[in-house]
Parts: structure tokens; C-alpha cells; sequence
């Protein structure tokens, strides 16, 4: 019956329109682009990417960091549907699952680029690797991995009890549920710690940046989320309730709110008694020695968040479905940068033995990144369309899987 399933799955995701195929193939020519300038990287090395000696970090660990935070969003929606039984909520708990996969897939992606050389990725598989416990990335991919199986078997035991028409053991499926609730909080927590464990780096050495990273997570994770089940409603005959959408807006208010809080805290703390410690973040504002190219990317990203925010408060945006992407994707972008881009590479600048050397991706990350992302998508689609057809009951055992318009 397993292999029926998948089977009945992969054969009803296979099938679309010509916006589906559009799409697809779309990711798919970002893929082969990617896959192309990996081979560069493979074959010349890092010196293809615009990292060096004084930055060895940067846009990919800025879009793993990022990308962490946003499968761990995926909370929001197991949370209350499990914990305080929010009935529109759990009518598409599981869609939420199936993006905290592909984010997770993405990081591990990421980490894979990021390696340089994929031989070396062994010394992070405990207890074999030598980097596997002693180094704050071998305990994140760890965590990564379990988050990512987790979100596998509650997932996919969900759609499948559906598609047979058994209901799961609920003795075993809700404890993996409330682990999975607990684990979505490590993730970050020890992604959090890859950078703040570094106290030559002043800019990421405080207590304060898990809470900061839960934070921008819980906004940044709904936000993506609002979108995809936006445009779920709008291309598929799956319906998501208005009610789950709310909630997850005022999640969104609540956290972005909290972000700006810690953000604004930061500079403050930092620039009353300016000290070299705060040359990274005054680096990251106003530029140092006539360096400045990271300073757009952070004043965009504070009007991004800010006007977003302020979007939020107003109910002509938080309560209308055809305006709220508008909000939502100014949030997401705001937070890619400012913990991406704006976290990362400032962290670098200056050295300890006060180097300041700026950092500019070349085309190879920039592609590379595309293509990760697309990649990513390309899952979230497969996963997505198939687990709503599961639900609408168009993949059901014993039935043939129904044509699709879409």
C-alpha cells in the first residue's frame, strides 16, 4: 500500500496546466545554473566567490541563518492547531510541514555550497567527523537533520492516513508533534549560537541573539507562509479558512514588533559609549574610512520592516486578503536582509587585527543562491500540491488521482 501511495502521489503531482509547467520549468533552468556554477567552484575552487581570508562568510551562511529561521516558522501553524486545536489552523497543519522540509532541504544545501569541497562534509556526521561535535555548525546540521525527519513522519503519516482513510496512532503522532514543537525552537537557538559563540566577533557576541533570531523567525516564516496559502486559495480549489490567515498576520505583527524592539535596543546599548567593539554595526549604518557597501542594504531593510510593521497595525491591510501579500513580502525581504547580509558579513568587518576589507558577491554566489532557492521551491511545489490533493480527496487509495487545472 506504501508504494501505491507514492505512486498515486507522484503521479497526481506530474500533472498541470501550462502555468504549472511554466513554472517548473522555470525552476528548472535556475537549477541547471546552479548546478553549473557549482561545478566552477568544484573544479577552481572558493576563488570563484567573493569571499576571502577576512570574510570567509557570506551570502551562503546569510541565506542558511535565514532560511533556518524560516522552517522554524512553521510552528506558528503546528502550534495552535495542536496545542489550542484552532480549527482552521489544523486543516492545513500539514502544509505547513511540508514547507519546514523544504526550507530545511535548502539549508542543508547551503551548507553543502558553503563546504567548498563536498569530501569534507563527513567531519560533521557524529560521531565520525571531527568537527562533529566540537563545532557549533556540526551541532546545527544535527539539529537540522532531526527537525527535518520530524517534520518527514508527522507529515507524510498525516497524509497517508488520509489517503487510506485510517486515522493515526494518536499515542505515538502527538508526542513527534509536541517534539517537533520543541525541536523548531533549537534550530534556531543553535543557529543562533553558530555566530554568537564567536567573542572576536563583538557584533554577534551577546546573549540576546537567539531571541532575536526566534523573533525575526516567527515573523519571517508566517509572512511566507500567508503568501503560499494566498495563492493556494487563489489557484486551487483548496480553500484556507480567513481565520488561520488572521492569526498568522497578527503573529507576524506581534513578532515583527518584537525584532524592531531588540534591533533598536542593539544600536542603542552599542553607540552610548562608542567603542571599537560597535565598528562592525557602525560599519553596517553609516560605512567605515569611506566604505560603505553594505549601507544600503541596512536602511533598506529598517524602511522595509518599518513601513511592513506599520502595515500590520492597520486592519485595511491585515484584514484585507488582496493587500496583505503587500506586507508580507515587505517583511520577508526586510528580514532576509537584515539577518542575512546585515548579520553576517558586518560580523567580519573589521577583523580583530582591525582589517577592513568589504565583501561583494560575485556571479557564481548570486547564481548559486538562485539556484538553491529554485531548487527549494521546485520541492515546495511537489510537496504542496500533492498534499492538497490528498486533502481535497483527489488522492485516495483504491481511486485514480483526479486531473488538475493548475
Amino acid at each position: 500500500m506504501l508504494m501505491r501511495f507514492v505512486s498515486d502521489y507522484l503521479r497526481y503531482v506530474l500533472k498541470g496546466g501550462t502555468k504549472f509547467y511554466a513554472w517548473m520549468g522555470a525552476l528548472a533552468l535556475l537549477i541547471v545554473g546552479m548546478l553549473y556554477v557549482y561545478y566552477l567552484q568544484n573544479t577552481e575552487g572558493l576563488i570563484v566567490t567573493g569571499m576571502t581570508s577576512q570574510i570567509h562568510d557570506g551570502l551562503y551562511l546569510a541565506n542558511l541563518v535565514f532560511l533556518v529561521g524560516v522552517a522554524a516558522g512553521a510552528v506558528t501553524i503546528v502550534f495552535p492547531a495542536y496545542v489550542y486545536h484552532h480549527e482552521g489552523m489544523h486543516k492545513v497543519t500539514v502544509l505547513g510541514e511540508m514547507l519546514a522540509i523544504s526550507a530545511v532541504i535548502m539549508v542543508m544545501m547551503f551548507v553543502f555550497a558553503h563546504m567548498g569541497r563536498p569530501d569534507r562534509l563527513w567531519h560533521m556526521i557524529p560521531p565520525l567527523g571531527i568537527y562533529s561535535f566540537s563545532s557549533m555548525l556540526g551541532w546545527d546540521v544535527l539539529v537540522l537533520n532531526g527537525y527535518l525527519l520530524l517534520n518527514a513522519i508527522v507529515g507524510f503519516w498525516y497524509l497517508y492516513s488520509k489517503y487510506t482513510g485510517k486515522p493515526v496512532n494518536k499515542r505515538i503522532f502527538m508526542p513527534l508533534v509536541y517534539i517537533s514543537i520543541v525541536w523548531a525552537l533549537s534550530i534556531h537557538t543553535v543557529t543562533a549560537f553558530l555566530l554568537a559563540t564567536n567573542p572576536a566577533r563583538p557584533m554577534w557576541f551577546h546573549s540576546m541573539m537567539p531571541i532575536r533570531f526566534i523573533a525575526t523567525a516567527f515573523a519571517a516564516g508566517p509572512a511566507l507562509i500567508i503568501i503560499a496559502f494566498l495563492v493556494i486559495r487563489r489557484n486551487t480549489k483548496f480553500w484556507i479558512d480567513d481565520s488561520a490567515i488572521k492569526l498568522l498576520a497578527t503573529i507576524v505583527t506581534f513578532c515583527l514588533g518584537i525584532a524592531l524592539f531588540l534591533t533598536l535596543s542593539e544600536i542603542v546599548v552599542e553607540y552610548y559609549a562608542r567603542t571599537e567593539h560597535a565598528n562592525g554595526l557602525y560599519y553596517l549604518m553609516f560605512g567605515l574610512h569611506g566604505l560603505t557597501s553594505l549601507v544600503p542594504w541596512f536602511w533598506s531593510a529598517v524602511v522595509l520592516m518599518v513601513v511592513a510593521f506599520v502595515m500590520f497595525l492597520m486592519p485595511t491591510f491585515r484584514n484585507n486578503m488582496a493587500l496583505l501579500p503587500i506586507p508580507c513580502a515587505m517583511a520577508f525581504a526586510g528580514i532576509w536582509i537584515e539577518k542575512g547580509m546585515g548579520l553576517v558579513v558586518p560580523g567580519f568587518i573589521p577583523s580583530p587585527i582591525g582589517e577592513v576589507t568589504e565583501y561583494h558577491p560575485t556571479f557564481v554566489e548570486w547564481l548559486m543562491t538562485l539556484g538553491i532557492w529554485a531548487f527549494g521551491f521546485f520541492i515546495l511545489t511537489i510537496l504542496l500540491k500533492g498534499a492538497i490533493g490528498i486533502l481535497l480527496g483527489d488522492i485516495k487509495f483504491g481511486a485514480r488521482p483526479a486531473a488538475v487545472a493548475n
